[in-house]
């Protein structure tokens, strides 16, 4: 079991436990120090404290006790992947169309943390104390492109703090039913699950979370268009029910493109295409790129001949 020492300082005086160890170690998230905090893992002299609110006074010190990383219960299963950035500190994946993300009901051994598992073998080193891959953001099983993934904790916090002040930005293309007016704007309305089918989401008047998206025509294709969505915010389902929303559904969603029928297609035409971030730890801005699936790609080529 590996040690970490904090002694508080004169700025910290008065401030929330778990809150100046922070400060003192930001290696590690809030949210893990509090968990190690509830655990008994902090300790003054010879008191275990378990109160994360508990306030500090300059020159305590406090003996942090991290418990060995834990394997994770779910099945490493090699899977192939597409990864076009790998380094001790994160991976960049090209997510094909079909592959589920996390595992869930008939889904518990298919998934890409199955397939990362088995792929990082023991160059995880655990987040939130568990030997497991960090997914900072969620593609959906049937939306292809790029999504990236924390090897540790403090590379997991710096990129969803990105995502948050939204320094990792995300770029998505998408074929949707008819031309969008104006050609290019902003779509925005709060996001919450639909009070009528609870497996599906909506934008609500009141409640729900904020969510924005831009987005930018790139070729009108007859009755349809091609369109570069950009994310302000990352709610679930957001671009298809955005799109949904303005009388424009992406070709193929099941879900929310019934009403307003498009042409036929085995999925939402949807694929995460660019991929900015600051890399965790050398500070260096990178981008990524993804082309066209095939499958879109000949979804155009059939539009622009119609």
């Amino acid at each position: 079991m590996q040690n970490k020492t904090v002694i508080a300082e004169l700025s910290d005086k008065g401030q929330r436990l778990d809150k100046c160890l922070a400060v003192h170690l930001p290696e590690f998230s809030r949210s893990r120090l509090q968990q190690l905090i509830a655990q008994g893992c902090v300790a003054s002299g010879v008191a275990t404290i378990t109160d994360a609110a508990c306030k500090v006074k300059p020159g305590d010190t406090y003996i942090i006790s991290l418990p060995e990383i834990v394997s994770s219960e779910l099945r490493a299963v090699p899977i192939e992947l597409t990864i076009v950035f790998e380094d001790k500190h994160l991976l960049v994946i090209d997510k094909p169309a079909g592959l589920t993300v996390h595992p869930a009901p008939g889904h518990t051994n298919d998934t890409l943390v199955n397939a990362l598992l088995a792929h990082c073998g023991d160059s995880l080193s655990g987040i939130g104390g568990v030997m497991r891959p960090g997914i900072v953001h969620r593609i959906d099983k049937d939306t292809s492109g790029l999504l990236v993934v924390a090897k540790h904790d403090e590379a997991h916090r710096s990129l969803a703090a990105q995502l948050a002040d939204r320094t990792l930005s995300r770029e998505y293309l998408a074929v949707v039913k008819g031309v969008p007016k104006p050609p290019s704007g902003a779509v925005e309305g709060a996001i919450a699950r639909s009070k009528t089918n609870r497996k599906k989401m909506a934008v609500v008047k009141s409640g729900g979370k904020a969510a924005k998206t831009y987005y930018k025509t790139q070729e009108v294709l007859g009755d349809y268009a091609l369109l570069l969505c950009t994310l302000e915010s990352g709610r679930t389902h957001q671009i298809r029910v955005h799109m949904t929303h303005i009388g424009h559904p992406i070709v193929g969603d099941p879900v929310y493109g019934r009403k307003l029928k498009t042409i036929d297609f085995p999925r939402q035409a949807l694929h995460a295409a660019r991929l900015t971030l600051i890399h965790p730890a050398t500070g260096k801005r990178m981008e990524f790129l993804s082309e066209i699936p095939q499958d879109i790609e000949q979804l155009l080529a059939t539009l622009r001949g119609s």
